[in-house]
């Protein structure tokens, strides 16, 4: 992979597939790498300084395979370490990479979507706990008031296949009914979680069909889309071979068994050890 210079793509586990899904599909030209660190995996309940040195491992990696720029499609990674990444790390490391998240693209367009302005947050208890999407929608619809609901359940649900179950009846309509008693006039939710998709179908059977239910791939691909067209020395760099690699840093076995549900396609992963004290 010496000679490519592709977009890298990031997440705790398999949830990013469902990101990096959309991205292709809308900048298919572009090379990409995904890495999903499974073996560390959650990092939902995780520190705020677990999670960073996590992540900036894992981005140091993808600067090694080449990456000018590497999108975190994970809600946690973004929430607890981009920021830090991005304003004191890649100077040092290499002032000419970047590192995009999933949350900023997300909360720049969410005010469009609601009437009442007021919003559902449905997310991991770590994103719930940094109040990330609050503090990012203020800044670009400070009349938009925000509702969060934490939903511990939803993870191990999708991860262990039993998303489309009677048996994630309980959890899926449990949270929704929390989120929904903060306010009755929630109009427009978020699953701001990447493995939330995977649980749309259920969401959506227990949620009100006047309320709208919104997934992250889209909105990240087209704001990646948009960033690209803006920032053409970053886009100059990006090579275009169409190619895909997956990595792991967990048994490759089960990560392309469940990757398939999560990207909608066969994957052959390659396996990757990290070592934790370089961080």
């Amino acid at each position: 992979m010496s000679s490519l210079t592709p977009i890298g793509i990031f997440d705790s586990g398999y949830g990013g597939l469902t990101v990096m899904r959309e991205i292709v599909c809308k900048l298919p030209r572009y090379d990409y790498i995904y890495l999903g660190d499974n073996a560390r995996a959650p990092y939902g309940p995780r520190s705020f300084e677990t999670v960073y040195r996590y992540t900036l491992q894992c981005v140091k990696w993808f600067f090694d395979q080449g990456c000018p720029l590497v999108v975190l499609a994970c809600n946690t990674a973004s929430a607890k370490a981009l920021r830090t990444i991005q304003q004191n790390d890649l100077a040092k490391i290499d002032p000419q990479k970047r590192v995009l998240g999933v949350i900023r693209p997300t909360t720049e367009v969410i005010g469009n979507f609601s009437d009442s302005k007021n919003i559902g947050i449905l997310a991991t208890s770590g994103t719930v706990s940094s109040n990330s999407y609050v503090i990012e929608i203020e800044k670009f619809f400070p009349e938009v008031k925000v509702f969060q609901q934490a939903c511990p359940m939803w993870v191990p649900l999708v991860e262990n296949e039993e998303y489309d179950t009677h048996g994630a009846d309980f959890f899926v309509k449990k949270y929704i009914n929390q989120l929904l008693d903060q306010s009755p006039v929630i109009d427009t939710i978020l699953l701001a979680c990447t493995h939330y998709p995977l649980l749309h179908d259920k969401i959506r059977e227990f949620t009100p069909a006047d309320i709208k239910i919104l997934s992250q791939g889209e909105i990240v691909s087209n704001s990646l889309a948009d960033y690209l067209q803006r920032h053409s020395e970053i886009e100059r760099k990006l090579s275009r071979g169409a190619s895909h690699h997956f990595y792991t840093t967990d048994s490759t076995e089960d990560f392309d068994r469940h990757a398939a549900n999560f990207y909608g396609a066969e994957i052959r992963s390659s396996h990757v050890d990290l070592d934790v004290q370089k961080v």
